[in-house]
């Protein structure tokens, strides 16, 4: 096998997929990409048994086939070179020989048959969307998902089709992030629950402009953005029945200026306690009081102006929690809805219901 390729181009599809390429494996052939040649166009697929992403560049020159070369050696090579260079790829035996210039690499390559390829996906639902919609949906949820929980089905995203809506949810137990969508069809019902991994790739590779097409199996979910394929096992797991969790209408509704409160909460948390980083928020007429202590008896406190009507009320919260809430909210006023110090606090955009967050009290 032989074809020749521009490193702008071989650079571009490398790093659209290196992601996904782990640093320490159990199997060798994961530090591998496969590099296949067909009609003109150049592959470049990369996997770690949970996630795959397939890259397409232009080829100059060469004959159809494929090989396995080693990912982040190959992406080392590709960037050290100078740009607008061409490189000559070339297999012989266990050997590839990699030229550019006076330069010349030989890698050593494994069988294209130890490389695990995800088979194609048995359609169950495909949505049209614009990318930027997607990026979205995932920027204002992605935080509250868990890392490492026992409860597996925790440790991704919801991703959900109900009537015209397309809806993100994630959740760790202790906080909730909502974000939804309109959509121009009416899609089935449907829920996929998107791996930890998987997020963040599909994140990363999303831009501000074009479109996506998502394609929902019954284990796996397909994105293709542009010249990359995007494709993740789906969790196997029920997600909590997460509509129970939002306070639909709570009684106590509280202004405030976001960035003017996510300044005093920033600084009064510097504080708080450093693992369980619980903070005192008393709302008063108008007035809002934050309070942070911690074991070397040092404390923190600052009174914020906001637009408060009931009666005196206190509660405790992580403030790692509603600051990350607060970040996601749009607009330069927040509404933070309150039923008790018992109860979860409702934190959004005033008027606006299309993303939510829930933040669960604590005990200080």
């Amino acid at each position: 096998m032989k074809f020749s390729v521009e490193r702008e181009d071989l650079l571009a599809a490398l790093q659209a997929v290196i992601g996904v390429v782990e640093r320490r494996h159990t199997m060798p052939i994961l530090g591998n990409l496969l590099v296949a040649v067909h009609a003109g166009k150049l592959a470049v697929t990369a996997t770690d048994l949970e996630v795959e992403l397939v890259a397409q560049a232009k080829v100059a020159s060469g004959g159809e086939g494929q090989l396995t070369l080693p990912g982040r050696k190959l992406l080392d090579i590709c960037r050290s070179l100078p740009e607008k260079s061409s490189l000559t790829v070339s297999q012989e035996g266990e050997k590839a020989t990699i030229r550019a210039g006076r330069s010349r690499f030989v890698l050593a390559t494994l069988p294209t048959t130890d490389f695990p390829v995800i088979d194609d996906l048995a359609e169950q639902q495909v949505i049209q969307l614009l990318q930027s919609d997607l990026r979205r949906l995932i920027d204002k949820t992605h935080f509250s998902m868990a890392q490492q929980d026992v409860r597996y089905y925790l440790n991704g995203m919801l991703l959900e089709t109900d009537g015209k809506m397309l809806r993100t949810v994630a959740t760790d137990g202790h906080r909730l992030a909502l974000c939804e969508l309109e959509l121009a069809a009416s899609p089935s019902v449907k829920q996929v629950i998107i791996p930890r991994k998987g997020v963040l790739e599909l994140q990363r590779l999303l831009g501000s402009e074009g479109s996506v097409t998502l394609v929902l199996g019954s284990n796996h979910i397909r994105a293709q953005i542009g010249e990359v394929r995007f494709t993740s096992k789906l969790i196997d797991g029920r997600f909590p029945e997460y509509s129970r969790v939002i306070p639909s209408s709570p009684p106590r509704t509280v202004l405030a200026d976001r960035d003017a409160l996510r300044g005093a909460l920033q600084r009064t948390a510097i504080l708080s306690n450093e693992k369980y980083r619980g903070i005192r928020l008393v709302f008063q007429k108008d007035s809002l009081t934050l309070q942070a202590h911690n074991p070397e008896q040092e404390e923190a406190e600052e009174q914020v102006e906001v637009k408060y009507s009931g009666e005196e009320l206190e509660v405790g919260f992580n403030v790692v929690y509603l600051l990350e809430a607060l970040a996601a909210v749009d607009g330069g006023e927040v509404e933070i809805g309150l039923t008790d110090s018992n109860a979860s606090c409702l934190v959004r955009a005033p008027g606006a219901a299309s993303s939510r967050y829930v933040v669960m009290p604590m005990r200080l």
